[in-house]
């Protein structure tokens, strides 16, 4: 087993077999109010980025994986490290799981498996996430996996219903000797 899976899940690279999927969720207009997107996505467009999504993520600044159950190449979700910024070693992450895996846990390991990585073979030392105000789903998940808000960018999403805050989430990596002597 590697660092990107577990005994449920494995966080892979995306593959052409994934299209299909992909195309789905990107164009869920449900979800573009989370993913800053405001139009949908061709299936050109898509294929050309996963044929691209090979880029080291210090090319790309960003990497997007996909979640399986582990010996299974079913899409249940996408997971991001975004926002990567080498020279202060942070970087975002963003989560995505298809309703008919959300309330299984799949977020959490995946979440868990993807900051392993983040610490111990990129050697980030933080990695934050943006939640709104009334996601309290995502608030859950953050602060189960260890997140803990530092801050409220105040009015920082719009919908249809006005402005809404996103609470900053954050999570240093527990290997960081500052962070050892500050729990000793």
């Amino acid at each position: 087993m590697h660092i990107l899976e577990n005994k449920h899940i494995a966080l892979r690279a995306l593959e052409p077999v994934d299209l299909d999927a992909l195309f789905e969720i990107e164009n869920d207009s449900a979800m573009w109010n989370v993913s800053d997107t405001l139009v949908p996505y061709s299936r050109d467009l898509l294929s050309k980025y996963i044929e691209e999504s090979t880029k080291d993520i210090f090319e790309a600044k960003q990497v997007r994986l996909a979640i399986s159950p582990n010996g299974s190449d079913e899409l249940i979700g996408l997971i991001d490290l975004f926002q990567f910024e080498p020279h202060h070693r942070r970087a975002g992450v963003g989560i995505f799981v298809r309703k008919d895996h959300q309330q299984k846990g799949i977020a959490t390991q995946a979440i868990d498996l993807m900051t392993r990585y983040a610490f111990q073979i990129l050697g980030l030392h933080q990695v934050f996430a943006h939640v709104p105000v009334n996601n309290h789903g995502s608030q859950r998940l953050f602060e189960n996996s260890g997140f803990a808000i530092s801050g409220t960018l105040k009015d920082w999403t719009k919908d249809k219903n006005g402005y809404t805050d996103v609470l900053i989430y954050q999570l240093m990596n527990p290997e960081n000797p500052k962070m050892k002597q500050v729990q000793k």
